[in-house]
């Protein structure tokens, strides 16, 4: 399969993902083991959804010691790692936390923290680090709402899960600091059978089936996958806007297309880089292609959603795009459980900026915006813009 050579490198998956037009093929794991990679959309969303794929640490463990991820039993709590039924029983617990009807509600705190944020540039002004002053802060203090973080607190809270985002690449250091976000999300759950209020960390003590080493777990949990993964998609969609003026300007004058702009960055950009991994628990066959029990699978999110089957022109960014259908969010049992609010998010932070500085503009040369492309992560480490 050919692929445009007009694309933008930098928004795009590794030319190797497209060499082979087989939506699975054998993959030889860093550690010699052999399995399997899942480039197509259609195969991936089969495997995502197949209850016979495991996400368990110790059946994916040769994957894992590839990842140089010790083996070990899952965290309390870290319901991501679990398959039914343990996976069924927390995710119930916060389905309730995460209707859409109360996410909506949230818009208008999300809002506020927003305009509070640009004000803030406007008074500090240009150029600014985007990723410092605005996509870092946004989602950090929205987890801050839902987890119930005191005020008095929540400025340090914002600078430890800062400080998490830029120690991916320094394990030790992340491993400390890991430690310390959930020894203070433990205090906070402490603190919450104290002194209950009208947070999704109350609502978990309240429902009575959850220790407190189980709350924290899910805490940290929902702090990460809610606070990193949509910091990345504000300072990387931004990035890809301008490199896309005529995409930005659609974003920046049209309010009709952001909801399908939101779907379609999420596509095009994919942030979970290098995707979703699951282990065979008997032999499946997936378009045609027999995975043996015990095999391990990485599906390629950013490849099945380039998926030209899917996708007409999937290298194009076309924020009119009906774009609905990618996998960025998983699928299946373990599909993003926080994708409304995320997308709420999104939905409100990209006019925000483009209205409040409608010249926006990379301060530096393109060249110079340094890349974040650790195994889990697609993103920039810091976007300096004007206006």
């Amino acid at each position: 399969m050919s692929y445009p050579m007009t694309r933008q490198r930098r928004f795009d998956p590794p030319d190797e993902l497209f060499d082979d037009p087989a939506p699975v093929r054998p993959l030889t794991f860093a550690d010699g083991h052999q399995g399997w990679l899942v480039t197509g959309h259609a195969a991936g969303r089969a495997v995502l959804a197949d209850p016979r794929f495991s996400t368990v640490p110790r059946r994916l463990h040769p994957l894992l010691a590839s990842r140089r991820v010790p083996e070990g039993e899952v965290p309390p709590g870290f319901f991501l790692r679990m398959d039914a039924p343990e996976h069924t029983h927390y995710r119930r617990l916060l389905t309730g936390q995460f209707t859409v009807r109360r996410m909506n509600q949230l818009r208008a705190r999300i809002e506020e923290i927003t305009a509070a944020r640009l004000d803030d540039m406007e008074r500090a002004g240009p150029p600014v680090d985007l990723v410092r002053t605005f996509a870092l802060p946004i989602p950090s203090l929205v987890i801050c709402e839902l987890l119930g973080v005191p005020y008095d607190d929540r400025e340090q809270f914002q600078r430890d899960t800062t400080e998490l985002l830029r120690l991916a690449n320094s394990p030790e250091q992340l491993t400390a600091k890991v430690g310390d976000l959930i020894t203070y999300v433990y205090t906070l759950v402490a603190r919450k059978r104290a002194e209950p209020g009208h947070d999704m960390l109350t609502g978990l003590v309240d429902s009575g089936e959850l220790s407190d080493d189980e709350i924290a777990g899910m805490g940290f949990l929902l702090l990460v996958a809610g606070h990193e993964t949509t910091a990345n998609m504000l300072a990387l969609g931004t990035f890809a806007l301008l490199q896309h003026p005529e995409q930005l300007a659609l974003v920046r004058d049209d309010p009709s297309v952001i909801d399908n702009a939101v779907e379609e960055l999420l596509r095009y950009l994919s942030i979970i880089h290098f995707g979703a991994t699951r282990a065979a628990v008997e032999d499946v066959t997936i378009e045609g292609t027999l995975i043996k029990a015990g095999d391990c699978v990485a599906v390629s999110i950013p490849a099945a959603n380039r998926d030209p089957a899917r996708y007409a022109d999937p290298a194009v960014l076309d924020v009119r795009r009906p774009a609905g259908g990618h996998l960025s969010f998983g699928h299946g049992i373990h599909q993003c459980l926080g994708q409304q609010l995320a997308r709420i998010e999104m939905r409100v932070a990209y006019p925000a900026l483009l209205g409040r500085f409608p010249a926006l503009r990379l301060a530096v040369p393109v060249d110079a915006v340094p890349m974040r492309s650790d195994m889990s992560i697609y993103g920039v480490h810091a976007l300096e813009v004007a206006w």
